[in-house]
């Protein structure tokens, strides 16, 4: 009976962390042609993202914006700007810190503005759940991420395409408030699964 509670609460513990072994899955395409590459070009796209019920970020935006200054005029103002500017502030950052922390092994560096590479990694977010923490329940936030390889000449012509289907953030031993912080949190386990994917089907 101890060794059936023992197993039960270590599944307990793990499940929060399982999409930590999620996969970055080929799509059509062969990655190959980075093999010898020291700078690969970044360019991300948001252009097509849905978040949580709404179908495009925009909506989200108006709507939560509308209704925080609903009850406080000028708070939702300062949310929607945030919002906007932790794209570059936070999570994109911490996607190629950890994206570098892993190809950096290989003497590759990713970074976006890199129009000198010959070929450029577009890094396309089409879903966002922001999740929640209100003490009692919460729930994480997780991305949904296409990535696409062209050559950086000829963006037209796509090499080869990847789906990071979910991408969950940590729970933080529960202290994850902040809507932006879950998010990074998304984008920090991305970036990781990015990097391993390009090691083992192009770097090494």
């Amino acid at each position: 009976m101890k060794k059936i509670n023992i197993l039960f609460l270590m599944g307990v513990f793990l499940l929060p962390g399982m999409t930590m072994f999620a996969q970055c899955k080929l799509v059509s395409g062969n990655v190959s042609v980075l093999k010898g590459q020291s700078v690969i070009n970044l360019q991300y796209d948001y252009s097509r993202m849905a978040v949580g019920k709404f179908k495009n970020s925009d909506d989200y935006v108006a709507s939560r914006t509308a209704d925080m200054n609903k009850k406080k005029q000028g708070d939702g103002d300062r949310w929607a700007e945030s919002y906007k500017n932790d794209r570059t502030a936070r999570f994109q950052p911490m996607f190629e810190k950890n994206l570098n922390q892993i190809v950096g092994k290989f003497n590759v560096t990713c970074k976006e503005n890199a129009t000198d590479a010959k070929y450029t990694l577009i890094i396309r977010t089409t879903f966002t759940e922001p999740g929640y923490n209100i003490g009692i329940s919460r729930q994480n936030a997780w991305i949904k991420m296409e990535v696409d390889l062209v050559e950086t000449s000829n963006p037209g012509t796509v090499l080869a395409s990847m789906l990071m289907k979910r991408e969950d953030s940590a729970n933080m031993m529960g202290y994850d408030y902040d809507t932006g912080g879950r998010i990074q949190s998304a984008y920090d386990r991305g970036g990781d699964h990015l990097g391993a994917f390009l090691v083992k089907n192009a770097l090494k």
